[in-house]
């Protein structure tokens, strides 16, 4: 799909510019309307909500309909944004260029492969698929199809990621910690899926090296599946990342810290404050280093609408999206190599 205004558009628009003609206001919008894109979103429950209200909120998409097995779900959302509700996401292939799937993470190969095979472009959320295996057929079929595969890893997004970019050099070892309360949504997965996996793919963007050693252990808590969890990377560069992730927590705790040669660097995720401690240019009294600190707070934007236009502008144009097929499928990869060193060492121990 790309988002072409159609030939009639542009012979009236090119007639309007040079002053032979005036702009109906019902043309205007006809033109307009055949230069926007055709959105859906494929489950509407807590996040897909928020998806289908950035998308009719956005000025290059065209919101055609939600779709939900949940009846009040469905019928909520649809009210809220005018838009048409459907029982089966079925009866929106063909009619749409380009939809978020926001559904159980079971269901995501199933209902993308669907869209990518009736020509449309896909914002998967994370993680992708359920299997490596899976994943793999996304990209081909999205290859196959010359369409956009994204997948919806949300932190990329986040404006003290985006800051704290410039700053970066070789990082020497990474730490992260994902906690939050427990929350029956979400454990159609395992916390590795469906927390860690925020986290993995972020230090992977990160440190752009060949993962060639884990070590993992969790154990469940209050769901069947695992409930905290911790791994520890070893990159081809050298570079060791820890990850903790845990849904059993008290308080809600998203912060990443680095290391490097020239400065230690801690990002909040929450609350977007950014800590940067360098060696300083003098020394004290008593001989010791002087220590620069410098600490930036980052408004809080809107991660998920920053999300959507950067897909949308993918679609319309081509270009490779910002978190790409591939780049989610070597974070599901990595994730389901640590959630089977967790297994093991379950029944190791046990």
């Amino acid at each position: 799909m790309r988002a072409i205004v159609n030939e009639s558009g542009r012979r009236l628009r090119s007639a309007v510019e040079s002053g032979h003609a005036t702009l109906d206001p019902s043309d205007a919008m006809a033109t307009r309307r055949s230069a926007l894109i055709r959105t859906a979103v494929v489950g509407v429950g807590y996040l897909g909500r928020f998806h289908a209200q950035k998308y009719a909120s956005l000025p290059n998409s065209h919101l055609v309909g939600v779709a939900d097995p949940s009846a009040k779900a469905r019928s909520a959302v649809a009210a809220e944004l005018g838009v048409a509700a459907y029982a089966d996401y079925r009866e929106l292939l063909g009619h749409v260029d380009a939809v978020s799937i926001v559904t159980p993470t079971p269901l995501h190969f199933e209902v993308a492969k669907d869209f990518l095979d009736a020509g449309a472009s896909v914002l998967v959320e994370k993680p992708m698929t359920v299997t490596v295996a899976e994943g793999e057929s996304l990209i081909e079929l999205a290859r196959r199809a010359n369409r956009v595969l994204q997948v919806g890893h949300l932190e990329r997004f986040n404006a003290a990621v985006r800051a704290v970019q410039p700053t970066l050099t070789v990082p020497r070892f990474i730490e992260s910690a994902r906690l939050a309360p427990f929350k029956y949504r979400g454990t159609d997965v395992d916390v590795v899926l469906d927390l860690m996996i925020h986290d993995i793919d972020l230090i992977l963007s990160i440190v752009r090296s060949p993962v060639v050693a884990i070590d993992a252990i969790g154990t469940s808590v209050f769901s069947k599946e695992i409930d905290i969890a911790n791994a520890r990377l070893r990159f081809a560069n050298g570079c060791v990342a820890n990850a903790t992730a845990s849904r059993v927590s008290r308080k809600t705790e998203r912060k990443l810290r680095l290391v490097q040669d020239d400065a230690y660097l801690s990002v909040d995720l929450h609350q977007k404050i950014i800590t940067v401690i360098r060696k300083g240019t003098g020394v004290d009294a008593d001989g010791v280093p002087q220590v620069a600190i410098e600490e930036t707070s980052y408004e809080q934007g809107d991660a998920l609408k920053d999300e959507i236009a950067a897909f949308l502008d993918s679609a319309a144009t081509g270009c490779a999206p910002p978190v790409s097929g591939e780049d989610g499928l070597l974070a599901l990869r990595t994730a389901v190599s640590i959630a089977e060193q967790v297994a093991s060492s379950r029944r190791q121990f046990s």
